[in-house]
């Protein structure tokens, strides 16, 4: 059981930050995690407008029911944090996450000293920063990007494309060049705001994202770390997880799963994006939760 509060800290540049904070039943102080989530329009249950992944209320009572808080907030401009999201950087979502660390670190009801990050696609990269330059106390990888950030968007596009059926899939070369195509273009531009066909895009985010490389970044890095990345994901390489092992210095624990999709369900079938809709009406893998659950119980206990 857990139960939840309302949530509002100050981000570096005063904006509020709105989320719930998740407490286990029982006294306190509880070590702590900070959730953070994945690319895009994302409110503090990993949701995006209709689509609900509910990922993160799952995490959360995984962690209560282990005796561990959690925290998760709004992005800028999503739900009750305000802000334009179509104008908001990659950095910022790492200084946002910095000072929501900070905030639950220094919570009456949090243990000092024990507070990890977790972090889910986009929001792992920030988990990995966090471990490598704050007083984070472990660090949870899940289905990061793993690989320079430009690496990662070709490598999506083109898995993904390839995972399609084969008269859509026969579009695979062309697709490729015009994403690469595409990515120059942004990388060029100095707008927070693109245009790119009939759609506005946060060209900031990406010109951002592609000029980092977390591979830096993990060497630097003090403290626990699982990483985990499914063998069914299309959005990231899991062959990137090898990186994680040899790069940090006091060890990673690894873990390539199978079946498991970039959405923390697992499917048997064949790896594609039109599957989306039928996992999405299924739970987040118990399994997964339970896991992550105890290896950061036994790091933060």
């Amino acid at each position: 059981m857990m139960r939840e509060f309302g949530w509002i800290a100050p981000a570096d540049d005063g904006l509020p930050l709105a989320g719930t904070l998740a407490l286990p039943d029982g006294p306190g102080p509880y070590p702590a995690v900070l959730l953070i989530f994945g690319s895009g329009r994302l409110d503090r249950d990993a949701g995006a407008g209709r689509v609900r992944s509910g990922i993160g209320p799952a995490l959360a009572m995984a962690l209560a029911d282990n005796g561990i808080a959690s925290l998760r907030y709004d992005r800028r401009g999503v739900g009750d944090t305000p802000g334009d999201w179509l104008t908001t950087g990659f950095l910022d979502n790492r200084a946002d996450a910095a000072a929501a660390l900070r905030s639950l670190a220094t919570h009456p009801q949090i243990r000092s000293g024990r507070v990890a990050a977790l972090g889910h696609s986009e929001g792992a990269l920030h988990a990995l920063w966090l471990a490598a330059h704050t007083h984070a106390a472990a660090a949870v990888l899940l289905a990061g990007p793993l690989t320079s950030g430009r690496d990662a968007l070709i490598w999506q596009a083109r898995r993904q494309t390839a995972a399609l059926p084969w008269p859509l899939r026969r579009l695979l070369p062309a697709f490729g060049r015009q994403a690469g195509n595409q990515l120059d273009r942004i990388a060029t531009s100095t707008a927070d705001a693109l245009r790119l066909g009939p759609a506005r895009i946060n060209a900031r985010w990406y010109r951002e994202f592609m000029a980092q490389d977390p591979r830096t970044e993990l060497p630097r890095v003090r403290v626990p770390v699982l990483a985990i990345t499914g063998e069914k994901d299309l959005q990231v390489d899991a062959a990137a997880l090898a990186d994680v092992e040899r790069l940090v210095p006091v060890g990673a624990d690894v873990r390539r799963v199978s079946h498991l999709t970039h959405l923390l369900r697992r499917d048997p079938g064949k790896a594609s994006l039109l599957s989306y809709p039928r996992l999405l009406r299924q739970p987040v893998d118990p399994t997964l939760t339970h896991d992550i659950a105890t290896w950061l119980h036994t790091r933060l206990a």
